[in-house]
């Protein structure tokens, strides 16, 4: 038997702010405009989870540092004017949390600023206040297990007692590659099967995770 948990992970985006369908349609925008014509599930799967820096790369890789430069520029304008606009809270969560009888925390490839915007227009940001990581603070982003380790070391809570909520492959694979449980939420952008794998519970409803947790 799996030892009880102790510590459960939160993703961010996607996974508390309903705020992947406003980054989508920037990124859509931008590829258009800056010569890399993008599907939605093209950015799903290259972006969808990543770290700012690995994306960024990706851009510089197709299209030269200087237009990668302007598109980091315009995501950030643009998506602050679309949070800004009308962000809301992932359908649900606010019930998820409020049963909830595990310690948790953020751990998310956003920035801390990111975050406070996005979990602050939402009502979000003062049941985190404290226990919130950013792939900023480790060298490796998802899918490596760096993120995920390190806010369980910070939080004093072993691995193997951890769980991990996600809505990105990258994300369900990183919680694999640091031995902790999954959960991948496949009520937004990324298809169910994408979470799929060893570990994962992958659910559709936010307001059913704590009944899964405590499965």
């Amino acid at each position: 038997m799996a030892p009880p948990l102790e510590l459960i992970i939160f993703d961010c985006d996607g996974v508390l702010v309903d705020s992947e369908p406003l980054a989508l349609r920037v990124c859509a925008g931008l590829g258009s405009e800056l010569g890399w014509p993008l599907t939605e599930e093209e950015i799903i799967d290259r972006f969808l989870g990543r770290s700012e820096s690995a994306v960024g790369e990706q851009i510089a890789a197709r299209l030269g540092d200087a237009a990668a430069a302007v598109w980091a520029e315009q995501y950030v304008r643009r998506l602050n004017e679309a949070i800004d606009a009308g962000l809301t809270a992932v359908p649900g969560i606010t019930e998820a949390l409020d049963a909830l009888n595990v310690p948790h925390c953020i751990a998310s490839s956003g920035s801390h600023a990111k975050m406070r915007r996005t979990l602050g227009r939402t009502g979000l940001y003062d049941r985190f206040a404290g226990r919130i990581f950013s792939a900023a603070e480790v060298p490796r982003g998802k899918p490596a297990p760096d993120l995920f380790l390190h806010a369980a070391a910070r939080s004093g809570v072993d691995p193997e007692r951890c769980a991990v909520v996600e809505d990105s492959q990258y994300g369900v694979r990183a919680a694999r590659a640091a031995g902790m449980r999954s959960y991948g939420y496949a009520g937004g952008l990324t298809p169910a099967a994408w979470l799929e794998g060893p570990g994962t519970v992958v659910f559709d409803d936010m307001r059913k995770l704590p009944a899964l947790l405590e499965g």
